[in-house]
């Protein structure tokens, strides 16, 4: 596995479960990529800053308590 087909197979996870294979294939991959690793780490914190900024932006479309 190369870290074109490691980034590629992280995204993918995001939208879809991964077979044993790639997860196996992806797992020893990032046990020796720190970049690979690194953006492991920098894809989850995008999801969760994303999620938190949905969150956050469904609450604007309400009035504020007392106001219409």
């Amino acid at each position: 596995m190369n870290c074109d087909r490691a980034t590629r197979l992280m995204s993918e996870s995001q939208d879809r479960p991964l077979t044993h294979g790639e997860r196996t294939s992806l797992e020893v991959h990032t046990w020796m990529c720190v970049g690979c690793r690194n953006f492991r780490q920098q894809l989850g914190f995008l999801r969760r800053a994303m999620q938190s900024f949905a969150a956050r932006h469904d609450d604007d479309d309400e009035p504020p308590p007392g106001r219409v």
